[in-house]
């Protein structure tokens, strides 16, 4: 894995690049600004440092995902933008990025890709001898979050069996997106628990990797949002989830349906989709209740064990995503990672995990 940052007057793009010989290339790019001016101009800035380091690198964007300090005012414009800007799946969500700046970005490119495209709100394209399918901003307005989560559900399962595909067959992974989580996040629980029972995916046979965290998408009566990957073409044994018992419970233990960690073997490479993770034991209990350096520790510790299952450690992480419940540990937890993770590619945002206990939670990607 080799690890760049560029520099600019308003903005920084961090990357991971993951490249073989003769094969497809991968990179995962973390775009910041800096938290001055207006949400236009922040947007302009970092559109232009995204341009810059985009232009050097042979890659086609794939997914793209913006985290907006105040979606209910940025969110359509943003959208309106991205139209005209992205040929991908552009995820928006209302998460404040905690360096104080208005917007930040998670961009994925990856080379020789074919047939990009989008039908349906699904977009394919073909890589790594699959077809990809992604999908962003699913939403629902009416009901509760329990009712949203289900229609949400319903209508990607529709959409992905158009493709010839299915939840229990192809999806790897999705994110949930709860507005005020600790009131509604019980409703997703119980509305992805019955639909997931209906398709099939139970404790015996397989859930998905995942993170339900607090997020909004700018709509006032849509309670929760979700994205989601799938792969068609991959067989089912080159398909594997990830435990990490010495340290982590099932957590169909304590209700809720999804795996620790997804691994997808391809021809030449390996994926590790690793879930939201926090400071947990393997009884489901928090560890270190209020003190969130040592919960932090304790969080990097789980993933390093969910990463060695798969073979794999730190040095094949291409990027994370860091979730704080409280903006005052901000400084502190950031410390830590620049201390731990300087080159990895990297966000913080304020967004509540689903137990008030979990001060923070953190997912990634590694690829090997």
């Amino acid at each position: 894995m080799r690890y760049n940052r560029s520099e600019y007057d308003t903005a920084s793009v961090q990357v991971s690049s993951f490249e073989t010989a003769g094969g497809t290339g991968e990179y995962h790019m973390m775009v910041h600004v800096a938290a001055e001016g207006s949400f236009e101009e922040q947007l302009q800035a970092l559109h232009a440092s995204y341009d810059d380091v985009a232009s050097k690198i042979n890659a086609t964007p794939i997914f793209i995902r913006y985290f907006l300090s105040d979606a209910a005012n940025q969110a359509e414009a943003l959208k309106s933008a991205s139209e005209e800007r992205w040929n991908c799946a552009v995820s928006v969500i209302g998460q404040p990025p905690l360096d104080g700046s208005k917007v930040a970005m998670w961009a994925y490119l990856v080379s020789d890709v074919t047939d990009v495209r989008e039908t349906d709100g699904i977009w394919s394209a073909d890589y790594l001898g699959c077809r990809h399918l992604w999908f962003s901003n699913g939403c629902h307005c009416g009901g509760d979050s329990k009712a949203q989560t289900e229609m949400i559900l319903d209508s990607y399962a529709q959409k992905i069996e158009s493709k010839g595909c299915s939840i229990p067959d192809n999806c790897l992974r999705t994110w949930f997106f709860v507005q005020d989580v600790d009131t509604n996040y019980m409703g997703v629980v119980v509305g992805r628990k019955e639909r997931f029972q209906q398709m099939g995916l139970t404790e015996k046979t397989h859930y998905l990797a995942s993170t339900g965290i607090a997020g909004t998408n700018g709509y006032k009566d849509s309670l929760v949002s979700m994205d989601a990957y799938a792969v068609e073409g991959i067989p089912a044994e080159k398909v594997t989830y990830l435990k990490g018992s010495t340290h982590l419970n099932p957590t169909h233990e304590y209700g809720v349906t999804f795996e620790r960690g997804t691994v997808v073997d391809f021809a030449d490479r390996r994926h590790v989709l690793i879930s939201g993770t926090a400071s947990i034991d393997n009884r489901g209990q928090i560890v270190h209740p209020g003190d969130v350096r040592k919960q932090t520790l304790r969080m990097w510790e789980n993933v390093e064990v969910l990463l060695a299952e798969a073979g794999c450690a730190y040095e094949d992480v291409v990027h994370m995503i860091v979730y704080l419940r409280d903006i005052a540990d901000y400084a502190s937890v950031r410390s830590m990672y620049e201390e731990r993770f300087p080159q990895h590619p990297k966000v913080f945002v304020w967004a509540p995990v689903c137990r008030p206990g979990w001060l923070v939670e953190m997912e990634c990607i590694a690829i090997k």
